[in-house]
């Protein structure tokens, strides 16, 4: 069942990619055509790329996540044994994990403060819908860091009680 929940999971966050890039591609080919061609353009164009860029790297974050695909510098794990590489993996796990939980909260705080203030995008669309991912983005590999950080002590246990 976890097997199924995690594939449904990984085919939603790549449909999302593919429907953001292909929305903004689209969007972008006809801004270009349409003040080229006949110059007009819409008015709401750039402000909802500007959003769309936003989403698809929190949504693009968040696919790498899954993977275990941040940016890090890997150097002493060449060096070390498995045993203690494996801890300094769950702490690096831990504080992704930390730093991910304390953005997604404040970006949290950030939505609600554009909610509570009535801000507005794309002429009278409530903003805090559209900054919604930053938290839910955030949160999310919040969980995901979560997941790896106790992977990896039930792994390190498991290796501990076998040597």
């Amino acid at each position: 069942m976890l097997e199924r929940a995690d594939r449904a999971g990984r085919l939603l966050e790549d449909a999302l990619l593919v429907v953001i890039l292909g929305g903004m591609i689209l969007l972008a080919g006809l801004q270009i055509v349409f003040r080229n061609l006949f110059g007009i353009g819409f008015i709401w164009s750039d402000e909802l790329l500007r959003l769309l860029v936003l989403w698809i790297a929190l949504a693009g974050a968040v696919a790498a996540s899954r993977s275990d695909k941040q940016i890090n510098i890997a150097v002493l794990d060449r060096f070390l044994p498995a045993m203690p590489a494996a801890f300094i993996n769950i702490i690096v796990h831990l504080f992704t994990m930390g730093i991910c939980g304390l953005v997604s909260f404040v970006s949290g705080q950030f939505v609600y403060s554009s909610w509570e203030y009535g801000d507005t995008l794309l002429g009278n669309v409530p903003a805090w819908i559209l900054q919604a991912i930053l938290p839910l983005g955030f949160a999310l590999m919040t969980w995901r860091y979560g997941v790896f950080v106790f992977r990896g002590l039930v792994n390190l246990f498991r290796t501990r009680a076998k040597a």
